[in-house]
């Protein structure tokens, strides 16, 4: 159970954010659970948008519950790309990276986890960098030889993860891991936190987009569907392109222990504490 009091609650709670009646509901409901949470997108573009979710991040860590962060780059590794005049071409929503390509997005991943983790230190969160440079986690093995240096998860330390959170720090998880010869691959960040989710077990998996959540085909907003709903709407070309990797991880780790993965929009300020501290929920939630 919380200890906090209602003052406490409307101190730490944002003004525009769920009510304290609401989150009061649900504080309990979540309290130390494992909440894995992927950003990207806008949320990595827009100050606006990364600071409000820094700081959604610190009060999910003051109310009790113990947020794992994986996030993304891809909007910065395109920027990049284009700077140095390389295009990017796609198969299923994934990005093919060459030997050339492969430094860049490290780079760029490397830089982006520092960032996170100093904006979370700002807000008096105890966070630890988790990249291929350091404390990394992830061994990962070839996805699809077309893709180049595209990995899949194989093996998650988990040992590692769990001591971390024990520690009372947030983890911040680069969508990157090494293969048996210590080469570096670069992982759909989506699949990266769908495997370390149900490797942990987690209470739930959020997967931050761009986009409302899953919509039909008149472009609605779903706001509940089951696994084998998904895979219908896959088959008949509503859900398509990016949003393939997204749905099949949802099904992955709610097929392995996951008890809810929601899709839900970034760019909608304080979605996360909307969808887990509120009646409303903020997103797509996918369960059995």
């Amino acid at each position: 159970m919380s200890s906090l009091k209602e003052e406490e609650l409307k101190n730490i709670l944002p003004i525009n954010g769920p009510s304290v009646e609401e989150v009061k509901k649900y504080i309990d409901k979540y309290n130390d659970e494992l909440i894995v949470i992927k950003c990207g997108g806008s949320v990595l573009l827009d100050p606006n948008l990364f600071d409000i979710f820094i700081k959604d991040i610190g009060v999910l860590k003051k109310i009790g519950l113990s947020p794992i962060i994986v996030h993304g780059g891809g909007p910065k590794i395109k920027k990049k790309l284009s700077e140095l005049n390389i295009e990017s071409t796609f198969i299923k929503g994934l990005r093919v990276t060459d030997d050339k390509m492969i430094n860049i997005v490290e780079d760029v991943l490397v830089e982006l986890n520092k960032e996170i983790v100093n904006a979370l230190k700002n807000q008096s969160c105890k966070a630890r960098r988790i990249t291929t440079k350091e404390y990394n986690v992830i061994s990962v093995k070839p996805e699809r030889k077309e893709l180049g240096f595209v990995g899949t998860p194989d093996q998650i330390k988990t040992s590692v993860l769990n001591d971390i959170i024990k520690e009372n720090e947030i983890p911040v998880i680069a969508p990157m891991g090494l293969d048996v010869n210590n080469q570096a691959y670069n992982i759909n960040a989506d699949i990266t936190a769908g495997a370390i989710s149900k490797k942990l077990k987690s209470r739930r998996l959020l997967l931050m987009t761009d986009v409302e959540g899953v919509l039909d085909k008149n472009k609605k907003l779903i706001s509940e569907i089951t696994p084998d709903i998904a895979k219908k709407l896959m088959d008949e070309d509503i859900i398509t392109g990016g949003m393939i990797p997204k749905i099949n991880t949802c099904i992955d780790a709610i097929s392995n222990g996951v008890k809810g993965v929601v899709i839900i929009d970034g760019r909608r300020h304080h979605s996360i504490l909307f969808e887990l501290l509120s009646d409303k929920g903020a997103g797509t939630l996918i369960r059995e």
